[in-house]
Parts: structure tokens; sequence; C-alpha cells
């Protein structure tokens, strides 16, 4: 019996690097995803290891232009670009990532009888909660897709609000993974009580609320030590508030690390930190924190409640003392830490990059039957 061979159009408006979680999945899915040929569409400068993870890249030449009163024209110039491509490339199925965006709705207006899947991401969703303009852009691209994936059934919901129910029908929930190879745990766990070595990865922005976990420092019984991992607009203001509150040896600030260097980090740290406080999609960062054996203390978010269940310890968003009094549970009881150390390490094995693969292969191949 011979397998089809489905050939996928499929990209994101962004350099092509893994930069963000969004491009590292599109990085590891692909790769991941059987029986394929996937064109990517992405943008210049091109991190020429990317290019390994598709069969073809093509860099967009449209000259990119934010909301705003330019955005038709270039959406308009977009979808001719984009439409002489899918004519050129002749794909079985469309993956839109990001539902509403620039990319998606030139795709979605020039894909003809081509099927399209529309995969979000969580900061289309927010953007289309803040903004009427952004909400018609959403439903346009949810109303001409033949099916619509959130990596969590809290996502899909929130989308679902967002569109009037009108597409309930088409929602489908595929949990995001990451490769299982090449982890390492920890040789000998930590043993004992007392002050944590603490690691927060990703954006530093006011969504990810870095600034719960600084400040939670300056309210512990323990005086645990924090490692913040990455860049964003409000580093400069998190470094000076660690000043401020007296942190400055016990908050270390260092850049973003490609993933290849943040996970051979990794097991050198006790517990993982998760402070966003609004929407997150699916929070790639938590599983990777759990397959290296980190417990996780996390803010309670539908979401990311859904991702690790009892597997980490939970804390009211954005609410400092609360992750203080997590952080303070988790140095004070061994056993408890050594038995989220072993859950996490379980929650973990759930999210295999070939799963998400596998089912997304198998949507596409119903869409396009």
């Amino acid at each position: 019996m011979t397998t089809k061979l489905l050939n996928i159009l499929t990209g994101i408006n962004r350099t092509s690097e893994p930069s963000s979680g969004s491009m590292i999945l599109a990085n590891d899915l692909y790769r991941a995803m059987p029986e394929t040929h996937t064109t990517f569409l992405g943008r210049a400068p091109v991190d020429q290891a990317w290019k390994t993870a598709f069969d073809q890249l093509i860099t967009l030449s449209t000259t990119k232009r934010p909301q705003g009163p330019d955005f038709d024209p270039y959406v308009d110039e977009l979808t001719r670009e984009v439409g002489a491509l899918i004519r050129k490339t002749r794909p079985d199925a469309i993956h839109a990532q990001y539902l509403g965006f620039a990319l998606s709705l030139a795709l979605t207006r020039t894909a003809g009888s081509t099927p399209i899947i529309a995969i979000a991401h969580g900061p289309d969703v927010m953007a289309a909660e803040r903004n009427e303009r952004e909400r018609e852009t959403l439903h346009e691209v949810a109303a001409a897709s033949a099916a619509i994936v959130a990596p969590t059934s809290a996502l899909a919901d929130r989308i679902d609000r967002l569109t009037g129910c009108r597409f309930t029908d088409r929602l489908t929930v595929i949990p995001w993974g990451i490769p299982l190879t090449d982890l390492r745990v920890r040789d000998q766990p930590p043993t004992g009580t007392g002050p944590l070595s603490l690691v927060h990865a990703g954006r530093l922005d006011d969504n990810k609320s870095t600034i719960t976990a600084v400040e939670a420092l300056a309210l512990t019984d323990q005086p645990h030590h924090l490692t913040v991992i990455g860049q964003g607009v409000l580093r400069e203001y998190l470094e000076q508030r660690a000043i401020d509150l007296g942190l400055r040896d016990r908050v270390q600030f260092e850049p973003f690390l490609p993933r290849r260097e943040l996970w051979s980090r990794l097991p050198s740290f006790d517990a993982f930190v998760f402070t966003t406080r609004g929407l997150e999609a699916f929070g790639l960062v938590l599983i990777e924190a759990q397959a290296h054996g980190l417990p996780v203390a996390y803010s309670d978010l539908p979401g990311v409640r859904e991702i690790l269940g009892s597997a980490g310890i939970p804390y009211t968003p954005g609410d400092p003392r609360s992750l203080a009094m997590a952080l303070d549970e988790m140095g004070r009881d061994f056993y408890r830490r050594k038995a989220l150390t072993k859950a996490a390490l379980n929650n973990a094995r759930r999210y295999d990059i070939t799963a998400t693969g596998r089912q997304l292969r198998e949507l596409t191949l119903r869409v396009t039957s």
C-alpha cells in the first residue's frame, strides 16, 4: 500500500530563524511530520540551519507594514506574491500559521480550491481580543479554513467565543510537543532542603510578567537565587527593579540562548518559574523544563493548567506573594520536590513532537480528501 505524499505550503512572516516559540515549533513540527513535502515562506535573513527543516524555503519580498493605513495595500501586494507561489508550488493543503495575521490573510485570499488549515499560536488571539480590526481579520481566516487547530482546549474556547461559535465544528485541539531525544536530566538530583536555584526563560515583556518572579524573591523566607534568560523591552526595568529591591546578588540576567544552549543549562537548576499572567497558547518552555527534570512553579492559567495538571505547583497569576509561598514550599519540602520531579518527567513524555506531527498530518489528509 502506497502512502500518500502530502505537499504542504506554510510559513511565518518573520526572519527565518528559531527566535520564538512559534518558529521553534515550526522547525520541529515539519521535520517530524512523516510523508510530507513542505514549502515554507519566511523572511530574510535566513539562518542556514533553518533550511534543513523544510524541503523548500522561499523568502518573501513584499515589504512588511504593520496594522494601520498602509496595512490593506500591504496585504494586497503580499496576496499577489503569495498567489504566484501557490500556482507555482501547487500544494495539496495550506497551513496558515497565526489566524488573521497578514500572511494568513494573503494565503486565504488566493488559495482557490486548496484546503486551508488555520493554526493558532496565541498572539493572534490576543490581538483579536484587543482590537476589532484584528478580530475581523481573524474571522476572515477562520471562515476560509476547513479546520482550525489550537494546542489547548482553553485557546480553542477563546477562538470559539471570538468567532461567535460559528466554526465550533472546525476547531481541533492538537497539543504541541518537543523532540524528546537527546535530553539530559541531572545525574544526581538535589537532596535536602534550603534555597533553590531557579530559572526563568522567555521574552521579557508585560504579558510574560517576569516582574512577578523578581518581586517574589523579595518576599520569600528563603534566599532563593533566580537566573532570568531572555531579551525584551522590559530588560532594563527588571534589572533596576531587582537592584531597588536589594536583590542584586540573587537575580542574574542573561541574554536569549538558542535552544541547544538553554537545554544544556536547564539540568543545573533546581526548579523552573513560569510567570505569564495573560493568555498563554501552550508554553513550550514548560515542557522543555519538565523534560529536563525540573519541577515547575506556574501561574495558574487555564491553558497552562491543562498542560501541566498536577505536575507542578500553581500560584495566582501576577501575584508575587503567592509565587513566593510556592517557592518556599518547594524549598522546604524535599519529598514534594522529588515527587514533582518524577511527575514532571512523566508529564513531558506526553508531548513528543512526533505525535504532534502525526496528528496534524492525519488532519491534513482528512481535509484534502
